[in-house]
């Protein structure tokens, strides 16, 4: 089956991204933050429901670099309509990390990482990003930017008095 072909299963499993979010990069999937994520936009895209949002972003890029899973293989597996756990069984087969451990620490590396440690380029990005999205709010954490615009957290205001 080609990701031409696409499981009867994905368009029901598939979220709608025009009318609302992919889970957290929080939301972990086989161990991996970023990997539940990158699982809705890929079914979305599928589906043809991904609004503003495309699988193998430079953000899904970096859960598919680091396990070791080549995107169009993982593309391939989504397309066949394997739910939650049946890609959880599939990420765990075919990544090449196999300690916990390594995983772990990638896993709180991203999710505790702060705009001011990414590399300038991204940091320059974001900023105008997060002016023209949810402005007027404090960010301090990479991960927070996407929980906030998708309303699943709630910052500061930034006061002018």
């Amino acid at each position: 089956m080609s990701t031409n072909t696409i499981h009867q299963d994905v368009r029901t499993l598939a979220k709608d991204l025009s009318i609302g979010y992919p889970r957290s990069p929080r939301t972990k999937l086989a161990g991996y933050v970023l990997a539940a994520r990158a699982l809705d936009k890929c079914r979305a895209e599928l589906a043809g429901t991904q609004g503003e949002y495309h699988y193998a972003c430079p953000l899904d890029s970096m859960f598919l670099d680091f396990s070791g899973i080549d995107p169009g293989a993982f593309k391939q597996a989504v397309a066949e309509g394997r739910s939650d756990e049946e890609m959880e069984r599939w990420i765990r087969e075919h990544a090449t990390n196999s300690s916990k451990e390594e995983v772990i620490r990638w896993n709180n590396g991203l999710r505790d990482k702060r705009i001011s440690e990414l590399d300038t380029e991204l940091q320059t990005y974001l900023e105008e990003y997060i002016d023209k999205n949810i402005p007027g709010r404090v960010v301090y954490h990479w991960f927070d930017v996407y929980d906030i615009e998708e309303k699943r957290l709630d910052a500061p205001v930034i006061s002018d008095r």
